[in-house]
Formats: structure tokens, sequence, C-alpha cells
């Protein structure tokens, strides 16, 4: 015999229910999953090698989050982390992947140093507000484009970003090594050093700068948007069905280009705290591979800002023990990027896994 409940009725409300804490487990559980299937993989990679999963894993978390200063020093490299994936996860609700997050972080980085350049002697309360005006306003005009690719010319905003990205390093190595290069930068080329004054410091109590402090409302404020405004509700809806929201007459050509600018904006601001915080000018080291794990760190949390934070803190602890883990297990310093790699094939097979389960939709349930 087959129980068929409708959803007016009282009894349907209890499954109801159930089905909404399903979905969200299902949200959770699956990605961890992959997570763990990722690091088996790997821990499979290493034993083929001759090394022990256990030491390395041993050492990512001595190096990463065994002491205080191992929390500093990985949540000094979540910061930039946090505002990369955030690039990727805004529009993401739009139903669009956007990887060139590293293109708005290395040019945000370069408008902000050049800026502090321009604006030497400057008090630091009028400098740094353009510098990092600067930086945001760049990642917007840079991923922006690309959205406006997207709506308006039909371009994959996949391959777009991906591009932009490489013309982006590029456009930074000439900009540093030619018209913007300090002369006294020998064997580094980079722009002039920033004034003292123009420097961002760490926040009170931590060895860690502002950009964790900045990263962590950017999520806050991220998830607000997304979940509690108008305009979130509208840019799920067309991720959802674009031609659906359309034809209702939502405005899906601005909710692309106007969230794409954000998640722009939001890595050229990781930018100008790499320049101003890190490296006290931009040079070639603002090409780290950030906004690449930021992809991996965005669709780890699902795309959902909130879950970005713990992630970003994860993977920037993972990062934190690459040089610990090259010198005492004889590995390349590129480890840690295989293990990310196992685990960013993991989360991608695991897409394919979401309303499969029975267990995870109630709603499905039959009794007899």
């Amino acid at each position: 015999m087959t129980l068929s409940v409708s959803e007016g009725t009282p009894s349907a409300r209890p499954i109801l229910g159930l089905a909404g804490v399903a979905r969200k487990s299902e949200a959770v559980l699956l990605p961890i999953g992959a997570l763990l299937a990722g690091f088996a993989a790997f821990s499979l990679f290493l034993l083929a090698q001759g090394k022990s999963p256990a030491d390395f894993f041993a050492l990512v978390y001595r190096a990463g989050f065994g002491t205080a200063f191992s929390w500093e020093n990985t949540l000094s490299r979540a910061a930039p982390l946090l505002l990369a994936a955030l690039c990727v996860a805004l529009p993401a609700r739009l139903g669009l992947v956007v990887i060139g997050g590293e293109g708005a972080i290395v040019l945000g980085g370069v408008g902000a140093g050049f800026a502090g350049v321009l604006l030497y002697g400057t008090p630091a309360l009028i400098a740094l507000p353009i510098m990092l005006s600067t930086a945001m306003a760049i990642g917007a005009i840079w991923i922006g484009a690309v959205g406006a690719l997207r709506h308006y010319r039909g371009v994959n905003e996949t391959i777009a970003s991906l591009l932009m990205a490489y013309i982006a390093i590029a456009l930074m190595n000439h900009l540093v090594e030619g018209p913007l290069r300090d002369p006294a930068s020998l064997n580094k080329p980079s722009t002039a050093p920033l004034d003292e004054s123009l420097r961002v410091g760490n926040m009170p109590g931590w060895d860690v700068h502002w950009g964790l402090a900045f990263g962590v409302i950017a999520c806050l404020l991220t998830w607000v948007l997304i979940e509690k405004t108008t305009w979130g509700f509208a840019a799920r809806i067309a991720g959802g069905n674009a031609r659906a929201a359309q034809v209702q007459g939502l405005p899906v050509g601005k909710l692309i280009v106007g969230f794409t600018a954000l998640g722009g904006a939001l890595a050229g601001l990781a930018g100008f705290f790499e320049v101003a915080a890190v490296h006290g000018s931009a040079n070639g080291s603002l090409a780290s591979g950030y906004g690449y794990t930021g992809i991996l760190i965005a669709f780890l949390a699902r795309h959902n800002p909130l879950a970005i934070i713990p992630v970003a803190v994860l993977l920037a602890g993972f990062e934190a023990s690459s040089g610990l883990v090259q010198r005492r297990m004889d590995l390349p310093d590129a480890t840690v990027l295989v293990l990310q790699g196992f685990v960013f094939i993991s989360i991608l097979m695991s897409e394919t896994l979401y309303g499969r389960f029975k267990i995870f939709a109630p709603e499905r349930w039959r009794s007899g």
C-alpha cells in the first residue's frame, strides 16, 4: 500500500519539515564526504611514493593549527582566500562559474600600490580609502566585464574569466617590470614601497592583519544580501531559471553584471590588503594562487558565504604547512596543490550525487 499525503493536510507538514532538514543535511554531509574522499585518494598517492599519510596530516596539523603562531599564520593566509572565494560564490548564485578571481586580485593590488605611490605624503585617513576604492573599482570592472560578456554577447563566463586572469597577470608583470617599476627594486621588480603611514597594521592582540576582519565581515554581509534581500532572492530565481526570471520581469542582466562586479570588487579588496598589509608594494608575489584556491573553497562551501569562513581557514592551514612538509618529508612544495586537486575532483564528482539518496528526500518516503 502506498501512502500519499497532500501538502495542505496537517500530516504533511512534519514530512515537509523533515524534507527541509534533510536537504540542509545533504548540503553539509556530501561536501564533508567529498573532502574525506579526497583525503583518502591523496593518502593512496602518498603511499604509492612510500610516504606516510599519518605523518603528512600530523605535520599539516602542527604547522597549520598546532600552536598560536601556526594559527596566526593560517589566519593571515585565510584573509585573501575569504574574499577570493566570494568572487566565485556570488556569481554562482546566478548559475555562473567565474574562476578568474586571480586576475582581479593582481590588478587590484597593482592599482592600490600605484595609488599609494601617487598619494605619498597624503594623510592615511584620506589615502587608504582611496587606495582601497581603487583596488575594488578595478576588480569590479575586470570581473564585471565577464558578466557583461556573458549576458550581452553570450560568451561563456568560465572561459572568459580564466583567459582574463592570464591577461591580468601578464598586464601586472608588464606594469611592475616596466612603467611602474621602482628603479631601486633590482632583484625583484616592484612598484615603489608604500609610505609607512599607508601600511595596514595588525588587529589588536593578533599578529594578523585587518584583511581577516574585512573578509569575515564581507562573508556575513554577502550572506545577508543573498538570503535576506530582494536582490538576493531575485538572483536565486534567475540562477534557477533565467528565462523564467525574465518572463517575470526580473532584471537578469543587471543581476549578472552586478553580482559579478561585486565579486570582482571583493577580489580587488584582497589585492589591496596583499599590498598594504603584506608586501608593502605591488610585485610578482601578488600572483600567488589565492584566486584559484578560492574556487575550491567556494565549491566546497556550496557557495554559502557563511560556510566559506571555516573552509577558507582549513585550506589556509594546508597552505601554511607546505614548507614544513617539504622539509620533513622530502616532498615537493606543490604537494599541497596535489591534495587540493584530489579534493576538487571529489567535490565535482559529489555534485552528481545530490538528490540521489532516499534518506535525504523524506518527501519521497513511502510506507506500506
